[in-house]
């Protein structure tokens, strides 16, 4: 491969994740596209004043399968190779994954296989956990359940609640992601 890696990062809110990305990118990756399901997210503001593309498409009104494909158009006229899900939370469908078979990552703020899916921080102080964390994993049709390309453990500390642990795993995962995807996008 010549060149740093094309990668289009997926947000819907703040995208401090895909800040992280953006200022750790180096010589490894570029990113050609920050895209966004919701109009006003605040981090489409961010890349914005940073210089970098933007997409942004609401799906309300125009349904899943119109919404996936401007977005695939979009991602494909920005050149993009990889996609990196900063924060976003829409589910892709099976038809969009299969497009894009072994080429998007994920951030989760669990360590998987542990706590798939949402409120995984309460789940692991629920359970009594010794720590929570982060994984990148490889985006499938499963939920949560591609291939982990890396973790970062976070310890829970007695009176943690779920915002209190959010808060520093969201640290770890700002220094995980920006690592794993350099590797991934040169395999």
């Amino acid at each position: 491969m010549s060149g740093p890696a094309k990668v289009a990062v997926l947000i819907s809110g703040r995208g401090s994740n895909m800040q992280a990305l953006a200022e750790a990118a180096g010589d490894a990756y570029e990113i050609v596209v920050v895209a966004s399901d919701k109009p006003d997210a605040p981090g489409l503001a961010w890349a914005i004043q940073h210089g970098l593309p933007t997409f942004a498409l609401s799906p309300k009104g125009i349904g899943k399968p119109v919404f996936e494909a401007a977005l695939d158009g979009a991602l494909r006229e920005a050149g993009a190779e990889w996609i990196a899900l900063a924060g976003y939370m829409r589910l892709l469908s099976d038809e969009f994954v299969a497009k894009w078979r072994g080429r998007i990552v994920n951030i989760h703020p669990s360590l998987l296989p542990k706590y798939k899916g949402l409120d995984t921080h309460a789940r692991a102080i629920d359970a009594g956990d010794a720590a929570g964390g982060c994984s990148v994993h490889v985006v499938t049709e499963e939920l949560d359940g591609g291939e982990v390309l890396g973790q970062r453990e976070v310890a829970i500390l007695p009176g943690d609640t779920p915002e209190t642990l959010a808060e520093r795993v969201l640290a770890a995962e700002h220094q995980l992601y920006p690592a794993v995807l350099k590797e991934f996008v040169r395999r």
